[in-house]
């Protein structure tokens, strides 16, 4: 979802569950000296394994006695200094042990040759031998020049070829070689040297081992203690904002309220304090919120696991909006039926604006105050930086929880999506009894068409919300409780409050071509993600086969092709499509409407830059591949 600061639609990340970083070793003691020093190359063992790597050292902590070193693909570890060696006497180890081993080995099979032979056969038959071993290493040779070199193969690796095409190219120069050779001697020559069967064995060691390393990782990674990097201008771009998207709600909405609602009549007039709030109306938006809670406990829907945290353990999730969706649709419809005023949330929608404000921010310290007892591997990883107010914004618990009732998923989708659309319907009502029209306006439907679909959609896709930056990566704070309870529902229907007082006649033909750019941002955005969400969930999935990817360090795989090969995140781009098709029906006499547009195109390009970091950090030369592959980032040959 396109929330405040945040998106249903955001790449994983995925995250980015699964954030990269420096991983921290439990086991350490305390050494005499520092032996390497900051920027030398030197080779460092990986852990897990006994296969040693060039890497180079960044830091060293005197308390832990550990070095920081950096791998060539961007990767850091923490290693002890036993598991590090100067290049210097790895190169003349490696050169010892090769130049002995060939003598051993040549020692032994003489011996085993020579017993029970005549001296005249012996020579005769040596002889032989050796003229024979040498036209076996000369066609031994020739065939090995006929292979694919290896950095041929993660050239093409890299550019998102798959293996299938690494072997068919491997296999095409066998057959061009036996074209130069006589097909029985090539054939003899590779049954007896085993060459296909040993490169076949090689490379299943090599993938076994590559997947040992990567499961001896998980088990070490540790979350960072501390949030070193801070984003939305830190501490004090975070205070700043607590108190800036309430005042911005109420003006849009004291703007919509006016005659005319135009730039030069800011700032509108300020309503009386006595005037935004009232005691009855908190209760209702209060029995709105725990309506739904009773709605998420109920035991209907799949119950389905979420990726893996930083400590391997999985969350269950009870998949159920869109059940809920229908039982609120159930009770709406019963509210009318008794002749409920529904129009009423219109006449004091300001005042439910502010009650629910006034909830989020009840909410958000009391997640605050819990997340200070919560264990150090249940924090978010981008809200633990040790400063009040920002942990405070930010959220300093990942996945808050009571029992089984998970407060940030549960708020994520249900009371300010679904409120979102009775908001809608409540606009529609509003304008049918304010110009006493038997029926809604062109532009009134289609505003509450295109954004009932996206909810439904929403809710109908719930478990790919699982895969989003919100749920693995930022932790449940003022940012997300504002946004899931206030932002949604009372800036995202921000058209339709506009149109009850300001509305606009449209034509069929101008409608059907609105219609039809929701669409096309529609396909775009629901393709794009249920790509996205296929591959996350199953990479193995035959129907997926075509999918062609940049293999990483950390065993996942870069898309790079479909909608991933055409921008890095097309599902952006259907986003944006389908919000200024959103607006359009309002006209053109006022910026008002178009509002969302604006916001939500600078809210794509900021959470645009963050992904960028994060995967950056987390993918090292796999992710620099990957944009040149892909070159643009959400707009294709603009951005």
């Amino acid at each position: 979802m396109p929330f405040f600061f945040f998106c249903r639609s955001c790449q994983p990340a995925s995250q980015h569950r699964r954030h990269g970083g420096p991983l921290k070793s439990v086991l350490f003691w305390k050494m005499p000296s520092r032996k390497y020093a900051d920027g030398e190359v030197v080779m460092g063992r990986w852990p897990g394994s006994v296969l040693y790597y060039e890497v180079q050292v960044t830091s060293y902590d005197d308390a832990s006695h550990l070095y920081t070193v950096k791998y060539k693909d961007g990767t850091e570890l923490a290693l002890k200094e036993s598991d590090i060696r100067s290049q210097s006497s790895f190169k003349q180890r490696k050169s010892q042990s090769s130049s002995s081993s060939p003598s051993r080995r040549s020692r032994s099979r003489s011996r085993s040759r020579s017993p029970g032979r005549p001296a005249k056969g012996r020579r005769r038959s040596s002889s032989h031998s050796r003229e024979h071993k040498d036209d076996k290493k000369k066609i031994i040779q020739e065939t090995t020049l006929a292979l694919p070199k290896p950095s041929e193969n993660n050239t093409r690796r890299y550019n998102g070829e798959p293996d299938s095409t690494e072997r068919n190219d491997t296999s095409s120069k066998l057959l061009e070689q036996q074209k130069l050779k006589p097909d029985v001697e090539m054939e003899r020559v590779l049954d007896q040297y085993s060459l296909r069967s040993r490169r076949e064995e090689k490379k299943k060691e090599e993938i076994y081992a590559e997947k040992k390393i990567f499961e001896t990782i998980k088990t070490m990674e540790k979350p960072s203690s501390k949030t070193k990097e801070l984003e939305f201008g830190g501490r004090f771009g975070t205070f700043m904002l607590i108190f800036l998207l309430p005042a911005t709600v109420l003006y849009l909405l004291l703007m919509c309220k006016q005659d005319d609602p135009s730039l030069m009549n800011f700032p509108p007039p300020l309503p009386t304090l006595e005037s935004l709030w009232e005691t009855k109306v908190f209760g209702v938006f209060l029995l709105w919120f725990f309506f739904q809670a009773l709605f998420y406990l109920l035991p209907i829907g799949k119950v389905v696991e979420g990726l893996p945290l930083s400590n391997g353990r999985k969350l269950q999730y009870r998949i159920n909006g869109f059940y809920a969706f229908v039982l609120t649709a159930a009770a709406i419809g019963t509210l009318l039926y008794f002749q409920f005023e529904l129009h009423y949330l219109y006449d004091h929608f300001i005042q439910f604006a502010v009650s629910a404000a006034a909830f989020s921010m009840v909410l958000s310290i009391y997640l605050y105050i819990r997340s200070l007892k919560a264990p150090e591997e249940d924090l978010a990883p981008g809200g633990n930086s040790g400063y009040l107010v920002y942990d405070f914004f930010t959220g300093h618990e990942l996945n808050p929880r009571i029992g089984n009732f998970d407060l940030k998923y549960f708020c994520e989708l249900r009371p300010g999506l679904i409120g979102w659309v009775v908001i809608n319907l409540a606009m529609l009502l509003a304008e049918m009894k304010i110009h006493n029209q038997s029926m809604p306006s062109l532009s009134m439907i289609l505003v509450n068409s295109f954004q009932l679909l996206y909810v439904v959609d929403a809710l109908w896709n719930e478990e790919a919300v699982l895969t989003t930056m919100d749920i693995i990566h930022d932790g449940f704070g003022f940012m997300l409780a504002f946004g899931d309870l206030v932002w949604v529902p009372f800036v995202y229907s921000l058209q339709a409050f506009y149109l009850v007082g300001h509305p606009i006649a449209i034509s069929w033909p101008v409608a059907a071509a609105i219609t039809i750019l929701n669409c096309i941002g529609y396909y775009i955005f629901r393709s794009a993600n249920s790509q996205k969400n296929n591959f996350r969930r199953n990479p193995a999935d035959p129907k997926l086969s075509y999918l062609k990817v940049i293999p990483t360090a950390t065993g996942k795989g870069l898309l790079v092709t479909g909608w991933w090969g055409f921008v890095r995140h097309p599902n952006y781009l259907g986003d944006i499509i389908m919000a200024l098709a959103w607006s359009l029906p309002c006209g053109f006499n006022h910026i008002l409407p178009y509002f969302y547009v604006i916001y939500f195109i600078c809210l794509l390009v900021h959470r645009e830059a963050r992904d960028e970091h994060h995967c950056k950090k987390k993918y090292g030369l796999a992710w620099e591949r990957y944009c040149q592959r892909v070159p643009y980032r959400i707009f294709p040959y603009i951005y």
